[in-house]
């Protein structure tokens, strides 16, 4: 019996991995030439106007963006930084963490054609809606949002370019960390910003993303074996109370828009209606519990809950316009997960394996380089300890209540994924004193270089949306 459940929950996942990994990796370098080829200032540009063609605009800009809902928060504070409008800002953050051109591929792949053009078609209304009534609604907090832009003004690239890439502390010139007040810059060659798509695809995207796709394909090839299909089939002519279900639980947890895929294709084998699946692939990735907190500080209180508000509705309008006026026969469950006892992992081709193996390989090399940044900046930072324990009896006398000598470490809350690393690393650097910084996302600390006052760069971290305390 045991053995029989464990041979079923193989063939779930390695059948769902199987279908996924081609237009997932797909997805994944498509995002990469995207984010290095496409000048950040066409993002910029189009969005300064309070009008709803910037709403429109940014909604459109925002899909096919592999951004999570954390990444996505600096991001949009970059925009606000450049001039775009605050309703603008908010639709780019409604619309971007439910689609990217990775998720829409891996939703084709899963869950067919209609499923993919009905998704960025729901997050590109369901964002200009959200931009409409914070433009018209939420004026008051526009303060907010423009002194959170105003707290990163300086943290710029002084390459002579118009940008810096804000995510992930990227010139234009191509290198990984913007010093161009260093020394001259160099345009980037095709070369090197093919390397740096390819690098930003497969290495970022992959710790990123790779977790929770993980996660929700265990998740996933769980509920395929143990949940009963009688459970959610009874629940299915009751579609309106399918969608509150799946909201209750969607929008306190995390899911990425990649992650959510597999979940809601083994709950529709299981009963689950097309719209409440839909719904969860919209409310899922896009309001969480640390997102929400991070909006409020950011962008204001009254954005925060007509952000809410407004995925919520469009998630099930578009729910019910599914269930209730598309055919049904267009959302069926196509995969292989929805007929486990009619497949297995035997029948997989050789270039299926070969598919599977690649993504498995691309996802053990960025946990593994993940875990090497770890296990270096530890290194790194006993190394300054021990420097600076040499010189303290040195400086002593020069010390003063707030200020911290050469080498500090702070745990950092709230950072999970890196962009949020790319974010706090920026906000530290942009505190007076600060020579360098390195922060590790797995220990969620920060250890910095040069003399600072700790309260101004606690202060400054928090301003981010970010919480900070000293550690030594």
């Amino acid at each position: 019996m045991v053995l029989e459940w464990i041979e079923k929950y193989w063939d779930a996942l390695v059948m769902m991995t199987a279908e996924m990994a081609p237009y997932l990796l797909l997805g994944f370098l498509i995002a990469g030439l995207l984010r290095t080829f496409v000048p950040r200032t066409l993002y910029s540009k189009h969005l300064a106007p309070r009008n709803m063609k910037s709403v429109v605009k940014a909604a459109a800009l925002g899909i096919p963006l592999p951004l999570c809902s954390c990444g996505v928060i600096p991001t949009a504070v970059g925009l606000r930084k450049e001039g775009a409008s605050h309703g603008a800002c908010t639709s780019f953050l409604i619309a971007t963490p439910q689609t990217g051109v990775d998720s829409i591929a891996a939703t084709y792949s899963l869950m067919g054609l209609p499923f993919a053009i009905v998704r960025p078609i729901a997050a590109l209304f369901t964002a200009m809606f959200g931009g409409w009534m914070v433009n018209k609604y939420a004026r008051e907090d526009e303060a907010i949002s423009a002194e959170s832009a105003k707290s990163g003004e300086h943290d710029h690239c002084e390459c002579g370019h118009n940008h810096c890439e804000e995510e992930h502390d990227h010139c234009e010139c191509g290198h990984d960390h913007c010093g161009c007040e260093h020394g001259e810059h160099q345009p980037a060659t095709f070369w090197e910003k093919l390397t740096g798509a390819l690098d930003y695809a497969f290495v970022d995207m992959m710790q990123d993303v790779g977790k929770w796709l993980v996660i929700g394909l265990l998740i996933a090839a769980l509920i395929t074996v143990a949940v009963p299909n009688e459970w959610l089939a009874a629940l299915h002519e009751y579609k309106l109370l399918n969608m509150l279900i799946v909201l209750a639980i969607a929008i306190p947890m995390y899911v990425c828009a990649t992650g959510s895929i597999p979940i809601a294709v083994s709950l529709m084998a299981k009963g689950l209606t097309p719209g409440a699946a839909l719904v969860l692939l919209m409310a899922g990735p896009a309001v969480n519990s640390a997102s929400m907190l991070v909006i409020g500080k950011v962008f204001g209180k009254r954005t925060l809950w007509l952000y809410i508000l407004s995925i919520v509705i469009g998630a099930m309008l578009f729910g019910l316009g599914i269930d209730y006026l598309l055919p049904q026969d267009w959302f069926a469950v196509q995969s292989a997960i929805a007929d486990t006892g009619a497949h297995c992992a035997h029948s997989l081709s050789v270039m299926n394996w070969i598919w599977i193996a690649l993504l498995v390989i691309l996802l053990i090399n960025a946990f593994w380089q993940m875990h090497r940044g770890h296990t270096c900046s530890c290194h790194q930072h006993d190394h300054d300890h021990e420097h600076h324990h040499d010189h303290e009896h040195h400086h002593h006398e020069e010390d003063h209540e707030g200020a911290a000598h050469h080498t500090a470490r702070y745990h950092v809350g709230g950072m999970s994924c890196n962009h949020c690393k790319a974010n706090v690393e920026r906000a530290i650097r942009g505190v007076a004193g600060v020579e360098d910084v390195q922060v590790d996302l797995v220990s969620a600390t920060a250890t910095v270089v040069g003399e600072h006052n700790a309260e101004a760069l606690i202060e400054r971290v928090k301003s981010f949306g970010y919480e900070a305390e000293r550690l030594d």
